[in-house]
C-alpha cells in the first residue's frame, strides 16, 4: 500500500486508515489483532481509534478500542511503525448535549488515551465533536498548549461544520499557530440518509461546501464511514430486497440506487468490484484523502486494497458526482 505525507506534517500515512471502533467489543482481542496484522502486512500504518469507542456497549470495558489497540502495539513493539490517531472531547454519553471541549476536558482525555494506548504521544489527535458555543480561538489555544507538551504531535477536527473549521484555521493563521492539519467528516460515495444519523446535531456529513474548502486549502480529509457500510457491494450481491434493515434505513435511497448502474459500469471497465470503485472515488479526489475503513475480517480488508492502485479520471469522477448532485443540494 502506498503512503502519502499528510500536508503540513512529517507524518507519512498509508492511503487507507484502519478504523477500530469494533475493537475490544464486536471484535475480540484475537480478531482485532488479526486485522491489525493483516493491515500492516499489506503496507498499512495509519490507525484511527477514539477514547469513547465501545462505551455505548454496557458489557464492554471502557475505552475498549484504545485498550485493545494499545495491547497490540505493546505485544508487537510496533508503536514506532504506526501513525496513531485517536479522538477526545466527546460529550459523556449520558449527557450528550453537554459539550466537553474545555482545556481541562481535553487534558483529561489526552492523559486517559495515553494510558489506554500505552504510549507517551499521539501522532494525530482529533476533536470528536464541536462546541459551537465555545470560541474557536479558545479551542485552538487549548490544543496548542497540549501540543507543546509533546503529548500530541498534530491535531485535527471531526464532525465540525465548514464555517467553524474555516474560523478556527483563520484564527490559527492570524496568531502564528499551526491549527488543524486534517478534517474528519462522514463521507462516502453512498450518500447517507440524514434522518438516519444517530446524532444529527453532532455528526457532520461532507458536502459541496466542505469539498470546496479542502480543494482551496489543501487541508487533508480523512472521511469516516468511507465505505458506506458496503452499500454498493450489498446492493450488487443481494439486490434491494436483500438489504438489511440498517442498510435500507441508512443508505437506501433513489439517489444511491441511481448511482449503482454508474458504479457497476466503472467496476466492469476497470475489472474491479463496486466496492473498490466506491473507495477509489474518495482516493481519486484532487486533494489529499485518507479514507477510514472498517473491515470486520482480513478478507474484507484485502478486498478493498485494489482501490489504492486505481485512480479514476476526472470524467469518471464527474459522472459519479452528477449522480450525487441531488443529495448535495439537500445538505
Amino acid at each position: 500500500m502506498r503512503t502519502i505525507p499528510i500536508p503540513g506534517t512529517d507524518l507519512n500515512a498509508s492511503a487507507l486508515c484502519l478504523g477500530t471502533n469494533r475493537f475490544g467489543s464486536e471484535l475480540d482481542a484475537r480478531a482485532s489483532a488479526a486485522l491489525l496484522d493483516a493491515f500492516v502486512d499489506h503496507g498499512g500504518n495509519f490507525v484511527d481509534t477514539a477514547h469513547i469507542y465501545a462505551d455505548w456497549i454496557p458489557t464492554a470495558p471502557r475505552s475498549a478500542s484504545e485498550k485493545t489497540l494499545g495491547a497490540w502495539l505493546k505485544a508487537g513493539r510496533r508503536r514506532d511503525q504506526i501513525v496513531l490517531a485517536t479522538k477526545g472531547g466527546h460529550p459523556d454519553l449520558a449527557t450528550m448535549r453537554q459539550p466537553r471541549l474545555s482545556r481541562h476536558d481535553l487534558e483529561q482525555d489526552v492523559e486517559s488515551s495515553l494510558a489506554c494506548l500505552g504510549t507517551d504521544h499521539i501522532d494525530l489527535y482529533w476533536l470528536h465533536r464541536d462546541d459551537p458555543a465555545r470560541p474557536v480561538g479558545e479551542i485552538i489555544e487549548s490544543l496548542t498548549a497540549i501540543q507543546r507538551t509533546g503529548k500530541i504531535r498534530y491535531f485535527g477536527c471531526s464532525n465540525w461544520r465548514t464555517p467553524r473549521l474555516r474560523a478556527a484555521q483563520d484564527y490559527a493563521t492570524g496568531h502564528g499557530l499551526a491549527g488543524f492539519v486534517a478534517n474528519q467528516p462522514q463521507w462516502s460515495l453512498a450518500v447517507p440518509n440524514p434522518a438516519a444519523l444517530s446524532d444529527p446535531q453532532g455528526l457532520v456529513v461532507c458536502d459541496a461546501e466542505t469539498r470546496a474548502y479542502h480543494l482551496a486549502t489543501g487541508l487533508a480529509l480523512m472521511p469516516w464511514s468511507a465505505q458506506g457500510q458496503g452499500y454498493f457491494d450489498k446492493l450488487e450481491r443481494l439486490g434491494v430486497v436483500g438489504l438489511g434493515e440498517a442498510d435500507r434505513r441508512k443508505y437506501d435511497s433513489p439517489v444511491n440506487r441511481g448511482l449503482h448502474p454508474i458504479v457497476r459500469a466503472l467496476a466492469q471497465r476497470h475489472d474491479v468490484s463496486v466496492g473498490v470503485i466506491a473507495l477509489s472515488y474518495l482516493l481519486s479526489q484532487p486533494f489529499a484523502t485518507y479514507p477510514v475503513i472498517g473491515p470486520r475480517t482480513p478478507e474484507q480488508l484485502v478486498a478493498g486494497l485494489p482501490a489504492v492502485a486505481l485512480t479514476l479520471t476526472a470524467e469518471e469522477l464527474e459522472a459519479l458526482d452528477r449522480g450525487r448532485l441531488a443529495a448535495d443540494r439537500e445538505c
